[in-house]
């Protein structure tokens, strides 16, 4: 049993290290929500069936093998393993690591129960005319490790459910005792920036807590109820995410907001929506959430929401920049590689109030739009809304201006969408001298998503001076695209770590240089 047991350790390191990397995706799968997880497991079967681990199936082979060989070939064939899979680890791009929460180690010790339920028969019942078959369960079931994870995370969801209705409870407690106006934000596209922008621009006159970073599930709102908000804040802002039809709901019953913005309605997360109409629908639950004495703030600009039959009766008001028939349009607008300034014009009012900030894009006018409106629903002065404007900050990733070493880098890696690509290739544009881009394209667009990406390809064409691929497999369709709109293919590299593109570009500019960093995928779209 002696050399049984030694055999075991690089077996269990290297299961250690397995494991670890499976509760890492499902992590970056929202603990497997509306079958994140196992969807992603279906559609990688490379990252999960394919692992370095397939050849324990050789161990079939120690059947013909007899006396201490069958430990030591089982003990050097897991050591192999494990210095692989750390060398692999070694030189890997982990972009967001994996967060050791409370239900990270409540789903670690479930998972430990499982493989002591395989393990301690063994001990128990030892005998060395059961070695090969023990040696090739233990194989098996370390190779399922993506499997055993999920079914860690099933037996854990009744507690897990405990768990959150009970700070749940704590967070709606709070809530009510301190009686904050709850403003919410959701669409698309933009609900991150939307959020800081609107924050900014209230932040002159009031106290406002904004949910923090990408916190927009009721798990991350109850965390940012009990842990951060306090009795000081005036409103509080809560950015809303979802993936189908329902969500937005489920959040508004946890948060009753009062008033509401609606970024945009397009086709980010298409893939589990279903459709754009699925989309319309789950998005416009915040806005027919809200009470008969709230309001919200809508985009006259985009068809899918003028051309919703609201199911509420609060108010509604509209912002523009084509449409002029709205609450507030922004007019005379000057975009330039500094930042922008424009007028609103409000309706029933025949002034025209200039604004500026230093923030990138057109699709930022129109969230500043929807700031400034609220604001002045809210009791701001025109003043103190000009004031808020000029002070807003870049949202970090969101087409984010900024300078490492000598290379000017314009950062819109936090996510990308048809919309939102497009015009940070026009932020692009604006700039002197030498563009280049870095991208590993779009994704969970659905059936659009060859399509978007071909053409988003074919924009680069007329824009970028060279272009770094993330992503052979990813990146194809980008790459169709710049073949149809006949761009050099000396001037397309493809790499498969971000990080290569930096020496790349430092290597290739040739004068002031302006590289756009477009997406930058989770670790879970790691070729």
């Amino acid at each position: 049993m002696t050399l049984f047991l030694l055999s075991l350790l690089p077996y269990f390191l290297f299961t250690l290290f397995k494991v670890k990397k499976a509760i890492h995706m499902l992590q970056q799968n929202y603990y497997d929500e509306s079958e994140r997880y196992f969807l992603w497991i279906m559609k990688n079967p490379k990252k999960v069936w394919l692992e370095i681990d397939i050849f324990f199936l050789i161990l079939v082979s120690l059947c013909f093998i007899k006396g201490d060989f069958v430990y030591i070939g089982f003990g050097i064939f897991y050591f192999l393993l494990l210095a692989e899979y750390r060398n692999q680890v070694k030189h890997s791009q982990v972009k967001k690591p994996l967060v050791i929460t409370s239900r990270v180690k409540r789903l670690m010790f479930t998972i430990f129960i499982l493989y002591a339920i395989v393990f301690i028969p063994m001990i128990v019942w030892y005998s060395e005319k059961m070695i090969v078959a023990n040696y090739l369960y233990l194989g098996f079931f370390t190779y399922l490790s993506y499997l055993v994870v999920k079914l860690a995370n099933t037996i854990n969801i009744p507690f897990e459910k405990l768990v959150y209705h009970y700070y749940q409870r704590k967070a709606l407690k709070k809530l009510a005792e301190m009686d904050i106006p709850v403003i919410g934000i959701t669409g698309s596209y933009g609900k991150t920036s939307s959020k800081n922008i609107i924050h900014d621009i209230l932040n002159i006159r009031y106290n406002v807590f904004v949910s923090p970073k990408n916190f927009n599930t009721p798990y991350g709102l109850i965390l940012s109820i009990n842990n951060y908000l306090d009795k000081f804040e005036d409103y509080f802002i809560a950015e809303m995410g979802a993936f189908k039809i329902g969500e937005i709901k489920k959040t508004c019953n946890l948060m009753k907001p009062k008033y509401g913005v609606l970024t945009t309605i397009g086709e980010a997360h298409l893939e589990s929506f279903g459709s754009r109409k699925n989309i319309q629908i789950g998005k416009f639950e915040l806005v027919e959430s809200l009470p008969s004495d709230g309001f919200a703030i809508l985009n006259g600009d985009d068809s899918y929401q003028l051309h919703y039959s609201v199911k509420n009766n609060c108010s509604l008001f509209w912002i523009g920049i084509d449409n002029k028939e709205v609450d507030a349009y922004a007019t005379n607008i000057e975009m330039s590689c500094e930042g922008c300034k424009f007028s609103i014009k409000f309706k029933e009012d025949e002034n025209l109030y200039s604004f500026q900030t230093k923030l990138l894009g057109k699709h930022n006018i129109y969230n500043i739009l929807a700031g400034v409106l609220l604001g002045k629903k809210l009791g701001m002065s025109i003043s103190d809304l000009q004031r808020g404007v000029s002070r807003i900050l870049p949202v970090e990733h969101r087409l984010e201006l900024k300078k490492v070493g000598n290379l000017n880098i314009i950062d819109d890696a936090y996510n990308s969408n048809p919309v939102g690509a497009r015009m940070a290739l026009e932020v692009l544009k604006m700039m002197p001298g030498e563009k280049f881009i870095v991208t590993p394209g779009m994704i969970e667009l659905g059936s659009k998503q060859y399509e978007d990406n071909k053409i988003f390809g074919t924009q680069i064409a007329s824009v970028c001076d060279y272009v770094i691929l993330v992503g052979k497999e990813q990146t194809k369709p980008i790459y169709d695209g710049l073949m149809e709109a006949h761009y050099s293919k000396d001037k397309i590299f493809i790499l498969n770590d971000v990080k290569e593109a930096f020496p790349l570009v430092q290597k290739l500019k040739k004068e002031e240089s302006y590289m756009l960093l477009e997406n930058d995928l989770p670790d879970m779209f790691n070729e």
